[in-house]
């Protein structure tokens, strides 16, 4: 296997200096001939088809066949040439942006004392003026020291800004670029890594493509794909290893960040965004990182990202840069233009420095002088002025939007994404990849996976219910049909209720740890968050089942309840309704808090809440007129009144006879030869004969005296299904008004 990054031997020229997609190239396999350079680009769907092609012969020949390496040629790109003869160019003109700051006034008072107020008036300019233009096949990288306003622009010209926030233009191709547009053909790489952690890197870009790629695309075309971006991105030794975490080792930092960067370029977007891709990286996994930025850029794409300190190897592959200082351009243009441009504004680069680190150096001492950097932005706006008049205005793009779109499209770029309705390319670019089933397939196929690699998420939880009904079964065992019998088994029921909505708490976590996991692929339409409620509903169905089966199993028949089999079957299928409301409403509020500690503590409230007007200690007839709206929303009444319905609701068994009636008094302790003379007295004043054997309280007795009279168990078990369906769709409703993942 040859390392990462480096040409197959007899290869013409350094696969590092060579681009990833659209590239003028050749394919060197053993079964496949060689042919003359295209005059042409060859994209990189194309290259796929000829590995497809390749391995049949090879597979015909019954050769074995294995991972081929994709050899991309000088070309027209290998000079550094642009890579396409209808460039897209992405324009940015006179973007403001301004935040409203919360501004303490301190008021005086009688004493010494001083009350502090806040008032709105401030505001905080971040943007201010800023104008440029980045071109396909080139790099332009926004520099300046933390809070001048790079991670902003980046933000603004991503569209994750409002638009009523934000004021200027964003064109390109001269058209004005809309964010349901934008979402079809970018992408963005957000600063932190957000990566499941026990995927490996080829499972988490084989997951990115079959959300991207279209149905159209063969799985193993897909897979040609990925294996083609692994290498180009130089992650073939770590192909087969974890992401990791704290918990799990797997791979370093600067393989972590490729990976972030592959998963985002898989569908081979025309524009791509990156918020400081190589903070907290090494030099030389920083240099790695921005070199396959660079092939990206020469296959047909514009690479806009904010850096904080590139070094000098990391400058050679930048085409444009714009520093930046408190939300104002202080420099725009080529790096080859940086020593002029210091040295006609008094401050020439020495010959031996680092350019970059001069220049942020310069910036940072203006800002601490009284003038800031005024007199630098001044004179960058007087030298664009004259290199305009020198030089002329740059070349526009040869296309429309609509046809550089298409013409890229037809070049091998499979985009996905929301389409812009007010354009002419709904026809030619679908509003997402694949229909809402596949979306749903690959989510549920990714969770379980993840699930697989850590089942001590869920043995925890199945040991806490198996636990849990073990002490019930020993604690209850075999209750009889006493007034006591009665009341042990209301306690039974309250609690193994309450018990089934205690143990889906363990859900908070889950979303709340896939929550920037799932903003940033629903960002730009990787899927529809319709299709990420339906799938995780679904795959936590086979849980819940295992999860109400042992819990029935282990205490129905030693509590000793009744029913029989019928009997049991309701009883599982009111525990599996519990867990299903409860799982849902947990996740349902993982939505809308975003720390663990706070969703727990929100959770063990409510929940407390819930039993408290569940009508276990107090009935609903005994229930304050002003809270009798939170016993009918309590999750637990309606699987407590279910169960005691189908524990009690038998006419003709009896609980109580005769004597009985006076256990739990203090009559109880006296002999039974004066309880029955007790009945005899007593039945003679009522007119009625009591004997110890007369049936006293019947189950529909204790039912009637709970206040379980509206609903049938059949009608309860429906409404705590219903529950769990409603705070799915509140679930849903969340994630379409919570991930916007936009300032304001």
């Amino acid at each position: 296997m040859k390392s990462p990054g480096k040409p197959p031997v007899g290869a013409a020229g350094d696969v590092d200096n060579l681009p990833l997609f659209n590239t003028s190239s050749r394919l060197e396999l053993q079964s496949y001939p060689k042919t003359a350079k295209p005059t042409v680009s060859p994209t990189l769907a194309e290259l796929l088809m000829r590995v497809d092609d390749a391995q049949n012969d090879v597979s015909g020949n019954n050769t074995p066949v294995d991972h081929r390496v994709l050899e991309l040629g000088g070309g027209v790109y290998g000079g550094g040439s642009l890579p396409s003869s209808h460039p897209f160019v992405l324009s940015f003109n006179s973007l403001i942006y301004s935040v409203k700051v919360r501004k303490k006034l301190a008021l005086p008072f009688c004493g010494k004392g001083r009350s502090k107020v806040e008032t709105n008036n401030n505001t905080k300019v971040l943007l201010n003026d800023i104008s440029g233009e980045a071109r396909e096949g080139e790099i332009m990288a926004v520099l300046g020291a933390s809070g001048s306003g790079k991670s902003t622009l980046i933000d603004a010209l991503a569209s994750r800004i409002s638009r009523e926030s934000l004021k200027g233009s964003l064109t390109l191709n001269g058209e004005v670029l809309e964010s349901k547009l934008l979402r079809v053909i970018s992408a963005y790489v957000m600063q932190d890594d957000l990566l499941f952690p026990m995927l490996t890197v080829e499972e988490t870009l084989m997951f990115s493509a079959e959300f991207r790629l279209p149905r159209s695309l063969s799985k193993k075309k897909k897979k040609a794909r990925v294996q083609a971006l692994i290498d180009q991105l130089g992650l073939r030794s770590a192909a087969k290893t974890v992401i990791g975490d704290e918990g799990h080792r797997g791979v370093s930092g600067g393989e972590r960040r490729r990976v972030s960067i592959g998963i985002d370029i898989i569908h081979d977007p025309i524009v791509l965004f990156l918020d400081e891709p190589t903070s907290g990286l090494d030099s030389t996994s920083a240099y790695m990182v921005v070199k396959v930025l660079q092939r990206i850029a020469r296959s047909g794409s514009i690479v806009i990202m904010s850096i904080h300190q590139p070094s000098y190897r990391i400058m050679s592959l930048l085409d444009r840069l714009i520093f930046l200082s408190h939300g104002n351009t202080v420099y725009s243009g080529s790096p080859a233009n940086l020593p002029p441009f210091f040295a006609e504004f008094g401050h020439p680069i020495p010959e031996n420095e680092n350019r970059t680190e001069f220049a942020l150096d310069l910036i940072r001492e203006l800002e601490e002088t009284p003038g800031g950097t005024k007199s630098l932005v001044e004179f960058n706006k007087s030298w664009q002025a004259r290199k305009h008049r020198r030089n002329g205005f740059s070349n526009g793009p040869n296309l429309s939007l609509k046809d550089a779109i298409s013409a890229s499209i037809s070049r091998g770029k499979l985009v996905s994404g929301a389409t812009n309705n007010d354009s002419n390319l709904t026809s030619s670019v679908p509003t997402f990849a694949n229909p809402f089933w596949i979306e749903m397939i690959v989510i549920a196929k990714r969770s379980l996976l993840n699930s697989r690699r850590m089942p001590e998420l869920f043995g925890i939880r199945l040991g806490a219910v198996v636990v849990t009904g073990i002490i019930l079964a020993t604690m209850f065992w075999k209750l009889d049909n006493s007034p006591r019998g009665i009341q042990e088994r209301l306690g039974f029921f309250a609690f193994a209720m309450s018990t089934t909505f205690y143990t889906c708490a363990e859900a908070i976590p889950v979303f709340i740890q896939e929550r920037y996991i799932f903003m940033r692929e629903t960002a730009y339409n990787a899927y529809r968050r319709s299709s990420y409620v339906l799938a995780h509903a679904i795959i936590s169905i086979p849980s819940l089942i295992i999860l109400s089966l042992a819990f029935a199993a282990i205490t129905y028949w030693a509590v000793g309840l009744a029913g029989g089999l019928s009997g049991f079957f309701f009883f599982f299928l009111i525990i599996f309704a519990s867990f299903w409301a409860g799982s849902s409403f947990v996740t349902f509020l993982s939505g809308v808090v975003s720390h663990v500690m706070l969703g727990f503590t929100v959770v063990v409230a409510i929940l407390a809440y819930f039993l408290l007007f569940s009508g276990f200690f107090i009935s609903r007839d005994r229930l304050p007129t002003y809270w009798l709206w939170f016993h009918y929303i309590s999750l637990v009444k309606y699987p407590y009144e279910g169960v005691l319905q189908n524990e009690f609701d038998d006419p003709l068994k009896c609980f109580v006879r005769g004597v009985q009636m006076f256990d739990n008094t203090p009559l109880g302790e006296v002999p039974v030869s004066l309880k029955i003379k007790l009945l005899q007295s007593m039945s003679s004043v009522l007119g009625m004969n009591i004997t110890s054997s007369t049936c006293v309280t019947t189950g529909k007795d204790i039912l009637v005296q709970q206040g379980i009279t509206e609903l049938s168990k059949w009608n309860c078990l429906w409404i705590i299904i219903a529950w769990g369906f409603f705070f799915r769709i509140l679930f849903y409703f969340t994630l379409l008004v919570g991930s916007k993942n936009k300032r304001r």
